[in-house]
Order: C-alpha cells, then sequence, then structure tokens
C-alpha cells in the first residue's frame, strides 16, 4: 500500500475512531497529534500511518481533497476557513471547519446525531413542546459552543414535522440534522453551498411561503433584524445564540443594533420574542450510588423564560435585571432559573457542589435552593 493510499484510508479510521471512543470532536493539526474530546476533556491517540503519530501537510491536502467541493475549496481559499458537512456512512455524519494556520490546514470535525432526541431524554421539559404550536414569534436557544443548542431545536422542529401540516424552512452552517417531510413539507437551506449567508436566505425564506423557520445561528445585526421581521409577520421562528442566561441572551439581540436604534430595538423584541431557553452541558459526577462508577455522558443545566406581560415590560423599558427575580417567581408558568436547575443536579448528586457554584449566578441563593429541596 502507498503513502497515499494510506493516508486516504486514515480519514475513514479517524471518523470511525471517534465513534468507537464516543468523542463528540476531533482535531486535526499539522505537526500535533489526532486529539478526540470525549466526555468534554481533550486527549490525544497515535495513528501509525502518520510518521512520529503527528499529523502532516500531506494528510491535511488528502483530507481536503477527500472532504471540501471545489466551492468550499475556493471559500477555503479566500476567507482562511470553511464549514460543512461529511458522511462516513448512512449512520455517522459528521460537522466540519477547515482552516489555515501558518499556512498549513487544520480540521475542527463534531460528530453528528444519528436520530434526533425527545426534549427529556435532552433533559428538558416535555412540557416546553408546546412551544411548537405558536404560529408566530421567536423562540431563543442560548448556550456556549458546544452545549446543545441545535440539538434541542431540532427535537421541536422534530415533533412539528411529524404534527402539523405547514412548510419548514431551515438556514443551517451546515445542515446538522436530516429532516424528512412527513406532515410538514422541509426544505434545508445550507449557507455556503445553497446560499451566501443567513440573512440573504432569511429575505429569501419569507417569499417561500414558510410557516416555520430554522436559523441556525443569529450572527450580525442584519440576519437578527431580519429574524425579528419574519416572527412579527406572522412566522415562527427558531434561532440559537450565544449567552449564559436569559438576561445576556436577550441583551445580544438589542444590543446588536446602533445605538440609535436602541429603543426600536427594544420594544421589537419585546413584541416578537416567545420564549428563551438556555443550556449548559456539565459533566456527571461520580455517583456512590453506583458503586463509584463514572457515567459517560454529561448532563444539562438549564434556565426558561416564557415571555409574559411582564418580562415583556422589562425588555421594553430596558430594565433587565429584573428578569431574574420574574423568572424566580414564574415557576407555575414553566419557567425557572439556572440556579435552580443547578441546584436540582445538585441535590440529585447528578454535578459536584464545585461545578454548581462555578456555574451559579447567585452561589448564596443556590445554596438556599439547595436547602430548601433538602428540607
Amino acid at each position: 500500500m502507498t503513502q497515499n493510499q494510506k493516508i486516504n484510508g486514515l480519514l475513514k479510521k479517524v471518523l470511525t475512531h471517534s465513534v468507537t471512543l464516543g468523542a463528540s470532536d476531533i482535531h486535526a493539526s499539522v505537526g500535533e497529534y489526532i486529539h478526540f474530546r470525549v466526555d468534554g476533556k481533550l486527549c490525544r491517540e497515535p495513528f501509525p500511518e502518520l510518521p512520529e503519530n503527528r499529523f502532516t501537510t500531506v494528510a491535511g491536502k488528502s483530507f481536503t481533497s477527500l472532504i471540501l467541493t471545489e466551492d468550499q475549496h475556493q471559500q477555503l481559499k479566500i476567507r482562511g476557513s470553511v464549514d460543512g458537512a461529511y458522511s462516513l456512512n448512512s449512520e455517522h455524519r459528521f460537522r466540519f471547519n477547515v482552516f489555515h494556520r501558518d499556512g498549513e490546514v487544520c480540521f475542527a470535525f463534531r460528530r453528528l446525531a444519528n436520530s434526533i432526541p425527545s426534549l427529556d431524554r435532552l433533559g428538558l421539559s416535555q412540557r416546553l413542546y408546546e412551544l411548537c404550536e405558536l404560529t408566530d414569534g421567536l423562540v431563543l436557544v442560548a448556550g456556549p459552543t458546544g452545549s446543545g443548542k441545535s440539538t434541542t431545536i431540532a427535537s421541536m422542529i422534530d415533533r412539528i414535522n411529524h404534527l402539523r401540516a405547514c412548510h419548514i424552512v431551515t438556514i443551517e452552517d451546515p445542515v446538522e440534522f436530516i429532516h424528512r417531510s412527513e406532515q410538514a413539507l422541509v426544505n434545508q437551506r445550507q449557507v455556503g453551498t445553497d446560499v451566501a449567508s443567513f440573512s440573504q436566505a432569511l429575505l429569501d425564506a419569507v417569499r417561500q411561503d414558510p410557516d416555520v423557520i430554522l436559523v441556525g445561528e443569529l450572527r450580525d445585526v442584519e440576519t437578527i433584524r431580519t429574524a425579528i421581521t419574519a416572527a412579527e409577520t406572522g412566522h415562527l421562528v427558531f434561532a440559537s445564540v450565544h449567552a449564559g442566561d436569559c438576561k445576556t441572551a436577550v441583551e445580544r439581540l438589542i444590543g446588536a443594533f446602533s445605538a440609535e436604534e436602541q429603543n426600536l430595538a427594544q420594544r421589537l423584541v419585546a413584541t416578537v420574542l416567545r420564549t428563551v431557553i438556555v443550556q449548559h452541558l456539565l459533566p456527571r459526577q461520580v455517583n456512590p450510588l453506583r458503586d463509584g462508577s463514572p457515567d459517560s455522558t454529561r448532563v444539562l443545566a438549564s434556565e426558561v423564560m416564557h415571555v409574559n406581560s411582564a418580562v415583556s415590560n422589562l425588555i421594553a423599558s430596558s430594565n433587565l435585571n429584573q428578569i431574574a427575580s420574574i423568572i424566580q417567581t414564574s415557576g407555575d408558568e414553566g419557567m425557572w432559573t439556572l440556579d435552580d436547575s443547578l441546584a436540582k443536579l445538585w441535590r440529585a448528586r447528578l454535578i459536584s457542589e464545585k461545578t454548581a457554584r462555578s456555574l451559579a449566578r447567585n452561589p448564596e441563593i443556590l445554596a438556599q435552593i439547595s436547602r430548601r429541596n433538602r428540607a
């Protein structure tokens, strides 16, 4: 077998090994070992096909020739990075980002689920499926990178697809979950392949007679502006944003607008926003009730804010610091704070006290909630 044949087979071997490890991510950088993220932690693995087990320039060129289209090659050359998706087989798909570093190409792969889990399996309340019955407005799912935002939205899109006769348009970069049309007609568009940008795809979408629109990520003011307009004009819009709690998620939307537009943005967000779901994936602690053996998965901490009249008024009047107290006192409406969620996980011994306190917005309140739960 030639060296090129070995390298060409390396991609399949690396991706297959990630499945065996249960890794969420793979990193291949020239001059470095190939790394896998398992249960949130990076570990490196040797591959004898590589000189001194380190990823090479030749391997990088081989990987790009295998996974990139001609258009993606051009994007990489112009922009220095490109996103896409690659299928190992019918069961295993990967999202990737290829980027330049010191003139070399590097790769970050993320393994995509081959099935769409339900909300309760993700660690969220089934009650959130009520959002799938909305006919308009904006539903935000927020959290850091790798917190499962896309999976949560996919679960709700899947629910709509199976229950409603409607038109769903998704705008993603790249397409992560494949939705086959069931009760609904589903059209999925990939940024960079089917359309140039999120904002352009959103402008197109409102002319495509959609009932439901999924925006993979609200990245810039034009995308945010168009998403708000779509929600305001009779469409149900699901979108993700990077934020650690509900207050910050709202600030991200409003803060994207110029100072002259802030007051208008506050009123628009107060009008169209329906719900914010925030989530964080945390390491599950060793459970002494299971003979001290660690669980290989992580657990979800979350915060949920539904925009009732009180929350809407706070957003419109820019009193966002009071949002947490409204969430805290609106449990009967299906809301809960991140501290509530952390206390529940801590009480159930699913996360450690150190983990809970490191993410808590108010550690003193967290301790009070935990003591109350023990009572």
